[in-house]
């Protein structure tokens, strides 16, 4: 089988690219997609309106082979709107399973932070089984199945925060900023271009290229040093100085989690090993939002995010 630095640069490297004409201003975004896409693993972008997040996943669908679908989350949302229903077909006398718009390869739910507990349960089956229970039957979703969903923080009425055990299926939660001046005139040159001259999207990544690359992923060797970097950076979620301003610590999750994407970005990189970089970049959007913080660290105005910069700032990598 090839190796990773020959697999990326034929189809990884080549997706990346290809996100970035179309995604100025939004290269770690790009790349925690990608590794989620490597991964197999759950998105969730979190940012001001028109950010450019519903644009990037839909981009990312018309680079990568397979069925993408949409759903738009309001408070009045059913589960039966994400994962289908039971169709009484009268000339059958029988009851037939409509698939809802989950059973795609790529699934945006925008605004996920509308929709009402139910939906989010039924979502959370999809997310963490790769399934979907319907009656007393259950359907097995595609392979590949990448979820990214968005969520506004700007909006309160009328929206349901994800309780700990959602927010903990997704692999990665990625947090955007608004841009500075030269990248916002960049933008307006591409939109205004793009609606001139139209857009032009490669030839698909092929779901085999994406299984080859997933296989890759795996083989990128984790050095035990570097493993047990990752250890002590969960652990100091849980005991020692740090920890303080912690109520719920990061789970064994979190530890999986870091290591998983810790291969995919050295994969991106065309390294065929991890290095202590690919951890520390990565940490924060891996281990934030599975920690919750004492009423006492939210009233000073501290986030998961800043304790985790502080640990990476104490826990030395080797």
């Amino acid at each position: 089988m090839d190796t990773a630095a020959e697999i990326a640069p034929n189809g990884v490297a080549t997706l990346r690219a290809h996100l970035s004409q179309g995604l100025i201003g939004h290269d770690d975004l790009i790349e925690r997609l990608l590794v989620a896409l490597l991964v197999g693993g759950h998105v969730l972008v979190e940012g001001p309106p028109g950010l450019a997040k519903t644009r990037a996943v839909k981009w990312l669908s018309e680079a990568v082979e397979g069925t993408f679908a949409r759903i738009q989350c309001t408070p009045d949302l059913m589960p039966s709107d994400l994962t289908g229903t039971l169709v009484y077909r009268p000339q059958d006398g029988a009851f037939e399973f409509a698939r809802g718009p989950v059973f795609h390869n790529l699934v945006l739910v925008d605004e996920i932070n509308r929709a009402p507990p139910k939906v989010q349960s039924a979502l959370l089956e999809a997310m963490a089984e790769h399934q979907v229970t319907v009656g007393n039957d259950t359907h097995a979703l595609p392979d590949p199945f990448l979820v990214v969903a968005t969520q506004n923080p700007i909006e309160h009425d009328g929206t349901f925060p994800l309780p700990e055990a959602q927010l903990d299926r997704f692999l990665l939660h990625v947090e955007l900023k608004l841009p500075d001046m030269e990248t916002e005139r960049r933008i307006l040159d591409l939109v205004e271009a793009e609606a001139q001259a139209g857009e032009r999207h490669p030839e698909p990544m092929s779901l085999a290229d994406l299984a080859a690359a997933r296989t890759a992923v795996r083989a990128v060797h984790l050095a035990p040093e570097l493993r047990d970097y990752i250890v002590r950076l969960v652990a100091a979620t849980r005991q020692g100085a740090l920890c303080g301003d912690i109520e719920h610590a990061v789970s064994p999750r979190g530890t999986l989690t870091l290591a998983a994407a810790a291969r995919a970005r050295a994969f991106m990189q065309g390294r065929d090993y991890a290095i202590p970089e690919d951890v520390a970049v990565l940490a924060a959007d891996a281990l934030s939002h599975r920690m919750v913080l004492t009423w006492r660290a939210v009233a000073d105005g501290r986030r998961p995010r800043d304790v985790v910069a502080d640990i990476l700032n104490a826990v030395e990598p080797l």
